[in-house]
Formats: structure tokens, sequence, C-alpha cells
């Protein structure tokens, strides 16, 4: 099992590997090979090793200006172990004396637990153990709320929440097991719609909230309602907001509706959980390992100086893989049997359980002057989170993607409310910019319906109300924005002032997106002169991470990538990591590498530096090798990390049937300094994958608390085929609080993306959806309503 640390090179990252006749090449060897790599990708890209332009330089707020050779296709680090196949992801460790897990679900929304019967399970062969509620006790568990039982005790609140959970030689003996436990289940009122759930009449859900503990380990002050996890007020009173709007020429108000959506992550939860004396040792899909410590040490009660997390490779996350399920029920069963458990989820149970996407309702109203200038703004949102408020990370337990419905906007005037509500049903999670997808697809159709009432072009009207540098925004700051150049070269894209045929329309969007808080450090070794080792506890989830510390850190350096080397260890060994999430990794790890490397560069006279000596040669210096630096780096939260994008579309809308076709579609983005040239680009066709999926398919369907998905073949995602013909514009020389001006990308490509389709559709036949997704039978209804 892994433990401490890794010595072998090739396992640590797989850039170097041994000769298939045995031993390892010389290393003049491998950097012969690794650059006939590098050239191979380089020359698909229309690039030579070298550029023939100098590189762009830039000091990223150091005062020492660097080479930055970004401009290069990056090799990915880890490559080498994904495409072989040798690369070990959580479900691919099956330590020795291993157990499998299953675990008993509810099959009632809302229901009282009377009595559990455990006698066949146990009874079974190969079963070591079997637990429930009563056996472990109410042990509560959330990414800050901990309101979600390990196992249920007393009431089940949704249906798939878990009830008994078993450990046994196979797999399918443990599923055996699980049928074989019986539950005596009284069935209560339960309620599914979150506007219903908060009349006076509703049935509370939870009436012991009252004792429910935070992860800082205090209370909570108890909203209004009982069945409100979260109740969120942002912006000017409502004082003030009446008397904006009672000044207004127009005030337009409209509703819209998003569904509850999956992150369709391919490789679903699970976790390898064994003791070794009191120490636990936790291989996870997590995605931030010293987080999940957190929760499990504050759950379970056992120290977190005794808990260790391995997460290394992860096998898609886009949001989903911050919260757990997993870990907490494994490591009971590990405690009780004194041997490694496995506990890998089906698809019935993650799209049951695991966390999807808020169903949203959100009722926008803005006023208007004469001449189409937004005078103030509000925005009533309602999320149905489902049964428990666990898999919300914000104190206030709201999904603060909400917050921007108008975001790219000056607007003198806003107030927010965001609430989400108690309902029994699957419980909402983070996916892919949470919050935000529904906001922007609200806010940026909103703006369209105005415009038409206004007679007004719609790039027109957002053109004059855009943010522009030093104009207030909704939330109160200031703004370095490229928001009218990302307007302009979207809309010319798809050739914005050419009128298209019948059947055929433009849409476009435009929005802004901040990253998010966090902080997190590295551990820079220098092993050489030419030979350099960063030790990160980052897991990676298919992003770059890998590849973006190692290209900052041997920039800083001043020496070749190939003498780079990251290892990712432990939350044993490694420095503490807040984890992937609110795309703040490269802000602040590739932000920890730079500063770590700016250290080194002091540390080392500057003629000990690779660049400056010949491979292999060993200068003539003080400095006594191996030299360790650490350096911790923080976005903190209100930092100023706008970053604009625009997203214009051209659909073809068939007539007879209301399908919808995407026919072209261009993307313009203010990124600032790309560090991955090709991971950067994969990050926004994948997040306008993410985006076309939201617009015209996906949808989790839920009947009275009953997810009606049981795998990824009943909820349609996008494919290959789906794509349209894309063109990705970089705008903008705005540097950002990244790494050598580096501005997040991670949850951008998606937001404009719906709006923009709906939009285009309504200029094509004049039929406007105000809720996702946009399917051929809502546009075919309502051609047939128009007719």
């Amino acid at each position: 099992m892994p433990r401490g640390r890794d010595r072998s090179r090739r396992q640590r990252d797989g850039r170097r590997h041994a000769d298939r006749g045995g031993g390892h090449r010389p290393r003049a060897a491998r950097s012969r090979r690794r650059r006939t790599r590098v050239e191979r990708i380089q020359a698909r890209h229309g690039q030579g090793l070298h550029p023939a332009a100098p590189a762009a330089t830039g000091s990223g707020g150091s005062g020492v200006t660097v080479q930055l050779p970004f401009s290069r296709p990056e090799v990915r680090h880890e490559g080498h172990l994904k495409v072989t196949g040798s690369a070990k992801y959580t479900g691919d460790h099956y330590p020795p004396g291993l157990l499998h897990v299953a675990c008993l679900s509810s099959p009632h929304a809302h229901a009282l637990i009377r009595g559990v019967d455990t006698s066949g399970a146990r009874d079974l062969p190969g079963v070591h153990a079997v637990l429930t509620g009563a056996d472990i006790g109410d042990v509560r568990f959330g990414r800050f709320l901990r309101d979600l039982p390990v196992l249920a005790t007393d009431r089940v609140r949704f249906i798939g929440q878990r009830v008994a959970a078993v450990a046994a030689e196979t797999r399918e003996a443990a599923e055996e097991a699980v049928r074989l436990i019986d539950v005596e289940y009284e069935d209560i009122p339960a309620v599914y719609d979150p506007r219903e759930a908060l009349t006076a009449d509703a049935p509370v859900l939870h009436p012991e909230a009252a004792g429910y503990l935070t992860m800082r380990g205090d209370g909570r002050e108890l909203p209004e309602h009982l069945n409100l996890q979260g109740d969120l007020v942002a912006g000017r009173s409502e004082e003030e907001m009446a008397s904006a709007f009672a000044a207004a020429d127009r005030v337009f108000e409209h509703t819209f509706r998003t569904p509850r959506q999956h992150q369709g992550y391919i490789e679903p939860h699970g976790a390898v959980v064994w003791f070794e004396g009191d120490t636990c040792h936790v291989i996870s899909t997590n995605k931030a390992p010293f987080t999940l410590r957190a929760h499990l040490a504050t759950a379970t009660g056992h120290p977190a100086e005794q808990i260790v997390v391995y997460n290394r490779f992860i096998g898609g996350d886009f949001g989903g893989k911050g919260f757990s399920l997993d870990e907490f029920v494994a490591f009971y069963l590990a405690r009780a049997t004194g041997r490694p458990v496995r506990s890998v989820m089906s698809y019935v149970e993650e799209l049951s359980g695991a966390g999807p996407r808020h169903a949203a309702e959100l009722t926008l109203r803005t006023a208007v002057s004469s001449d189409g200038i937004f005078l103030a703004h509000s925005a009533d949102v309602v999320f149905d989170g489902g049964a428990y408020a666990a898999g919300k990370a914000a104190p206030d337990l709201v999904p603060h993607g909400g917050l921007d419905t108008m975001s790219a906007y000056s607007i003198a005037a806003t107030r927010h409310r965001l609430r989400t509500v108690y309902t029994n049903s699957v419980p909402g999670g983070h996916m892919r910019a949470p919050g935000e997808v529904q906001a922007v697809f609200a806010g940026e159709t909103h703006v369209d319906l105005i415009a038409g009432e206004l007679g007004l072009d719609p790039v027109e009207l957002r053109r004059r109300n855009l943010l522009r540098p030093g104009s207030p925004a909704p939330d109160g700051t200031g703004a370095q924005s490229a928001a009218g150049e990302v307007l302009s070269r979207a809309a010319e894209g798809v050739d914005w002032a050419t009128q298209p045929t019948r059947g055929r329309g433009t849409g476009i969007a435009v929005y802004r997106r901040k990253g998010g808080a966090g902080r997190g450090g590295v551990v820079l070794r220098a092993l050489a002169p030419d030979r350099f080792e960063i030790v990160t506890g980052a897991a990676d989830q298919g992003a770059g991470t890998v590849t973006m510390i190692a290209r900052v850190a041997a920039t800083a350096l001043g020496v070749d990538e190939s003498c780079v080397e990251v290892v990712q260890q432990p939350t044993a060994v490694a420095m503490f990591d807040q984890g992937a999430g609110a795309s703040r990794v490269t802000r602040v790890l590739g932000e920890a590498a730079r500063l770590a490397a700016l250290d080194m560069r002091d540390v080392l006279a500057g003629d000990v530096l690779a660049g400056a000596v010949p491979a292999g040669a060993v200068p003539a210096c003080a400095v006594e090798f191996p030299v360790e630096v650490t350096r911790e780096a923080e976005a903190p939260r209100g930092e100023a990390s706008d970053t604009f994008g625009a997203v214009a579309v051209e659909v073809e809308v068939d007539e007879l049937t209301g399908q919808i076709t995407v026919v072209r579609a261009a993307l313009a983005a203010d990124t600032g300094t790309v560090i991955n040239p090709l991971s950067h680009r994969g990050q926004l066709e994948g997040g306008f994958a993410f985006g076309l999926g939201a617009a015209l398919m996906e949808e989790l369907p839920v009947e009275d608390g009953q997810v009606l998905a049981g795998s990824l073949g009943d909820y349609k995602l996008p494919t290959a085929p789906d794509m349209p013909p894309l063109t990705v514009i970089n705008v903008g020389d705005t540097p950002g609080p990244g790494p050598f001006g580096a501005k997040p990308v991670g949850e951008f490509g998606n937001l404009g993306v719906a709006p923009a389709i709906g939009n285009a559709v309504a200029r094509a036949v004049g039929v406007r959806l105000q809720q996702l997704p946009l399917p051929a039978e809502a546009v075919w209804a309502g051609l047939a309503e128009r007719a």
C-alpha cells in the first residue's frame, strides 16, 4: 500500500521509465526522447521546438523579469501513465485481505424507521460485518453543516439514503447480504416542491435541526422556516430598491426554471480504507485530500493526525468530487473488521444520491430607462436543496453563483435573495460553476427579452450597459473589464450583422466570473544543479495540475521544464492544500510554485542553475544539495479576479419537428496568461460541451422523489457528433492574479452557452423558452401555438 514517500521516478510521473531491455536510459537519451514527443505535439499545432519570435516576458509581480515559454504546447507529465493504462485510480486498488462494501438504501422518500433486522445478512457465508445507524450511532457529516447521517437512525428523508452497510469477501456476497436485511418503515408526508416546502403547513424535514453542528464545531442560527437550508440577501435595502424601480420608465419581470443535472464523470465515487494500528489510511476519489481528512476526523472523532489520505488520480470531477459518501461508511467497516474495505458506488447510487446540480426557479426584475440603461435589478432565486445540505461548502449554504444574474453589467442598485430549501429528493451538490449556470441562463435570457420589448438589437442593449474599467459591478466591486471586447469578438465570430435565412438565428450571451478563495503550499527541492522536485498534496482530476506546477516552477527558476519533477504525496507528507475547486488551483498552487522557485533562486547562486551550467557539471559553489524551500499562497476573498466571456451561436430550427441544430459557435474568453495551451483550450471546449448539454438535453428526472435515470445510458450527455464548429477567441491583455498573470478558466466555458442557444432559437422561429433544457418537443409545441 502507498506509504510515506514514493522513491520511484517511474511511478511518480511516468516521464522517465525503464528501457524495455531493463535498466534506465542515460539522461541524454531520455532528454532526446522527450524533445521528440514535444516536437510531435508542436508540429500538429504549427510550432517548432523554439518559437520564431521571442517568448513573452513577465514578472508575475515579483520584480524578476523572466521569459514565458508557455506558447509551446505542453506534454502532460502524467500522460504516459494514463495512455498506457498504468495510472491507478481509486477503484484499481485491491490490497491483500480486501473486503467489499454494499449499502442498503431507502426505497421511501420520507419515512420513520421502526426496526431493522440484520440477522439473515450476518449469517450469510463470507459476510464479516453488518452495520446500521444503531450500531455506529447518530454520526453526521457535511462540507459545512453536518446534517447527513452516515447511516440513517430514526428516519429517512430521500429515496437512496443509506440505512445499513455490509462488508463481505466478494461484492456479490455483500449485495446478497443487503437483500437479506429487513427494515420496517412507516411512511410520513413528504414534500417535493421547494416553494410548497416553505408554506406554513408543510412537513418539517429536520425537526431536530437546532442540534446540528457545523465543521467549526458550533451550531447555526435557525432560519425563519425550518425547511430553509440557507437564506442569503445581498445588495440594497428593499426601500432603496422600491425607490429605484418607481423612478424607472420601464420595469420587466420574468421567471426561469432550470433542472437538476449530473456531473457526468465516468468514475463513480469510491474509497479504499484500512487501519494500521491507530492510523486510518484512505484512498479516495475526493479532490480535496486535506479537507476530506478534516471531515472524517470531525465526524468520527478520530484524530486528524492519524488519518492519511492518498488522492492521486481522479477519473473526472466537474465539481462533484469535493463531496464524499463512501469514506465514512468504509471507516466504520474497516475498523469493525480489521481489514481493508473497498466501497465503490454503482451508477444507480451515483445518480440518486451523489449531489447533482440544484434545480432552481429564478424570478428577475429589472428597471430600465427610456434609452435602454439598466437602473436597478433584483433576483429572487430558490434552489431545491434536496433532503440534506451536507454537499454545500459555503457557511450560508447557498450556491453563490446565484448572485451572477447580471454580473457583467453596471447597475446602480441591485438586490439578490438566494434560498436553498429542504425537500424529500436527492440532496443538491456542486457542479461546474455552481449556481452560475442557472443565474446566467436566467439573466442573459432576461436581457434578450428586454431588448425585444424595447426594439433594440440584443448586442447593442448589452453594449450600453456593460461594465467598463472602474465602473461599479453589481456586487459592489470595481472591475477591470474586457466585457466590451469579448462581446464584439463573439458577435463577429457568427457574423452577427448578417441576417440569417428563415429558420436560422443567432444568439449571444455575455458573463463575468471570479475565481474562488483558498490557500495551499508546495515544497521545492533542488536535488542537483539541473534537477528539481516539487512536492504537492493536490489530486489530479484531469485538469493538468501537475504539468502546470512544473511549467510555472521551471519558468521562474529559469530552467528547462525537463529539469522539474512534480511528486504527489499524501496528507502525512505534503503541505496543506485546500483542494481543487472554485477555479483556484492555478491561482494558489501555481503561485506557490512560482514563489518557491524565486526563493530557490535566492538560495542558489545564479551560476548554479541548470540554465548556466552544462548538464552534468558540478558548479564550484558553496551550496550543498539537496536544498529545500517551502512556500504557501492564498487567494483572499474579494480578490480582483474578474474574467469576462461571451458566447455567440447560430442555430437552425426544423419547423416541422422543433429540432435544434447548433450550426456554429464562437467563444470569446478574457483569460490572461495561458500556461498550458492544450489544457486551456480543452477546458474551454469541454466547458462549451457542458453548456451544450445543459441547453439541449441534460436533465436528471425526478418524480415524487424517485430519480428515474439508473445509468448514464438513461441520462443524455453530449458527445462529439453533437458539437458544432467552435471558434475560441482569446482576448484582453489585463493580467490576472495567478502566476505570470494567469486567470481562472475551469468553470468558464459553459456559462453562456444555454442562454445564447435559447436566444438564437427565439430569433430564428419566434419561440421563447424560459426553462432548461430546450427539447425539440417544447420548441414544436411553441411553434404549434404560434401557428
